[in-house]
């Protein structure tokens, strides 16, 4: 297939990330100060792929899609909410999960890109809990099956309907030979707790736990009966409001559908342009500085709403990076650059560190820290060019400090003509990755004197030597040598195997300590990659592959 055909092809199968509340099809968003309700109810017949139904209130990638657009809504548009209370739109189904028969017609890259981007909504959720003041409570009343119970597991409390049929469960192990991978597991040991001898009996039966037990063992928080289940849920959810700090009287914040265009050569926005090298498997994104001065104040920033470039150029980035992810799946090598101003971007730091405690600045913070997180976690190689116009600069530099590798171009006869990286207050804490650490503390594991120069560096322009010797960069080579060595740099990623180098990059992004969120992606990089190839969950008579058809899994019963 030539590159122009293929590229055609590529753009008729194009998954695109951009939707709004008047094109969703499988949710509902209601409101009633200070609760939001967001009811899944989905339209079987609307996936995102042809091939199967979304029968039993069960997911894909699209319906995903709306939840996460969903809830930057609230976030965003809707300051007086609260607390968010995720229920099912339908009669005795919360949600049986993750449509299983999408899983089954899905190619290896598509079950695994869903897998992550599904949890990462999820960490979302968590992230706004954490950050926000945006409380979460599950209302589960009905069935809470598989990726169904990983969405509730995802809220700060759940309650669960007790009708004498509605159960809890994360069935894929006996169902499907699969792990519980997009967060249930880890969550019930990491989040709530569940003892390793109960989780086990939890994880292996395929009817669930119901009420009572469930309670018990700590796999819900709450239950109650159908006639007074409502009622718990709006007092619950009352309650839990009561706890956030988000202002009553705000007014909120549209969020426009991004300008974007796409073309053979990439996708262009207006802060960010990413173009495309098929042929060499590598795609370069280059992120820009404010043209002009942004606003400081509170009342400028809040008039320029969506338009004020820290949360632009957050939300234009995040929209490439999962354009790129889920549609470009053989360019594996990524090219960070930036451009423009550095005081513009460090004014705007100012800004977001002054202003931080307001409801929307801390909304674009959020924004930001979820969209360098995604970063993060993405399995593409990651190299970040500073030169000769670069702006790695308090926000922007955190791209560099999240590359697997940086290069610096050093003029030793020109100097003042290099480019130059500079720290603000916002490289030390604000945008922790998913280990919970900043991306400089991250780098120098810890230790105390490296993170402390660089502190003490914080807001000089640094050249090439300095940021060499500061560690903020990985090499420096000069003009004469600039041009060949980042081609053999480049040239020698894109020969290495894409299993490998996503194992290594994976293993050394987030250096010692773990938490439940490092956790979740690791057993996705490693443990749900390989099970999702073994013959026993994906092969002819594999589990995943007979569900529903009355035949038996076959199994190979090595263990290895």
């Amino acid at each position: 297939m030539n590159a122009t055909i293929k590229a055609e092809v590529q753009a008729v199968d194009r998954v695109d990330y951009q939707v709004d509340p008047t094109r969703y099809k499988h949710w509902r968003l209601s409101y009633d100060d200070p609760i939001a309700t967001l009811h899944l109810d989905i339209n079987e017949d609307c996936g995102i792929k042809p091939g199967y139904k979304l029968k039993l209130n069960s997911y894909d990638l699209g319906v995903d899609i709306e939840l996460h657009d969903a809830l930057q809504r609230v976030r965003f548009e809707h300051p007086e909410v609260r607390s968010v209370v995720v229920t099912s739109g339908k009669d005795r189904i919360f949600c049986s999960g993750a449509n299983i028969f999408m899983l089954g017609l899905s190619t290896h890259a598509w079950k695994v890109n869903f897998c992550k981007f599904t949890n990462e909504t999820r960490n979302g959720i968590e992230d706004s809990s954490r950050h926000s003041g945006l409380k979460f409570l599950a209302a589960c009343n009905g069935t809470t099956a598989g990726g169904g119970y990983e969405l509730a597991l995802a809220c700060d409390e759940i309650i669960l309907v007790d009708d004498r049929s509605s159960a809890v469960s994360l069935p894929e192990v006996p169902l499907l030979g699969v792990l519980p991978g997009t967060g249930g597991l880890t969550r019930v040991t990491d989040k709530r707790r569940v003892r390793r001898d109960h989780a086990d009996i939890f994880c292996t039966l395929t009817e669930g736990i119901r009420a009572q037990r469930a309670k018990e063992w700590r796999l819900i928080d709450d239950f109650a009966k159908p006639q007074v289940f409502a009622e718990k849920v709006k007092q619950r959810a009352t309650e839990l409001a009561a706890q956030s700090d988000r202002p009553a009287n705000a007014k909120g914040v549209a969020l426009p559908t991004l300008k974007r265009s796409i073309d053979e050569a990439g996708y262009h926005y207006e802060t960010v342009d990413v173009l495309i090298d098929r042929k060499a498997r590598r795609a370069t994104l280059t992120v820009s500085a404010p043209a002009t001065a942004v606003a400081n104040d509170i009342d400028g920033i809040v008039t320029a709403g969506a338009s004020w470039w820290p949360l632009l150029m957050a939300r234009e980035l995040d929209d490439a990076i999962l354009m790129l992810r889920t549609n470009d799946l053989e360019i594996g090598t990524w090219v960070l650059k930036t451009r423009g101003d550095a005081a513009h971007v460090l004014a705007a730091d100012a800004a977001l560190a002054q202003h931080q405690k307001h409801w929307f600045v801390r909304e674009t913070i959020g924004m930001l820290r979820r969209t360098l997180a995604r970063l993060d976690v993405t399995s593409r190689t990651l190299i970040a060019l500073a030169e000769r116009d670069s702006c790695f600069a308090g926000t922007l530099a955190e791209l560099l400090l999240s590359a697997d590798r940086s290069y610096m171009l050093s003029l030793p006869k020109d100097e003042q003509g290099e480019a130059r990286i500079t720290l603000s207050a916002m490289n030390f804490g604000s945008y922790p990755m998913v280990n919970g650490q900043y991306r400089i503390a991250a780098r120098f594991y810890g230790e105390e004197g490296p993170i402390a120069a660089a502190k003490a560096a914080t807001g000089k322009p640094l050249g090439a030597a300095a940021a060499l010797e500061l560690g903020l960069v990985t090499a420096t080579p000069d003009d004469l040598d600039w041009e060949d060595e980042i081609r053999i740099v480049l040239e020698e990623r894109a020969s290495l195997s894409p299993d490998a180098l996503t194992a290594m990059e994976a293993n050394l992004r987030f250096g010692p300590g773990e938490t439940m969120e490092t956790r979740v992606f690791g057993r996705l990089s490693a443990w749900q990659n390989w099970i999702f190839i073994r013959p026993n969950a994906v092969g002819e008579a594999g589990a995943l592959k007979v569900f529903g058809s009355g035949n038996k899994a076959k199994f190979n019963w090595e263990r290895v």
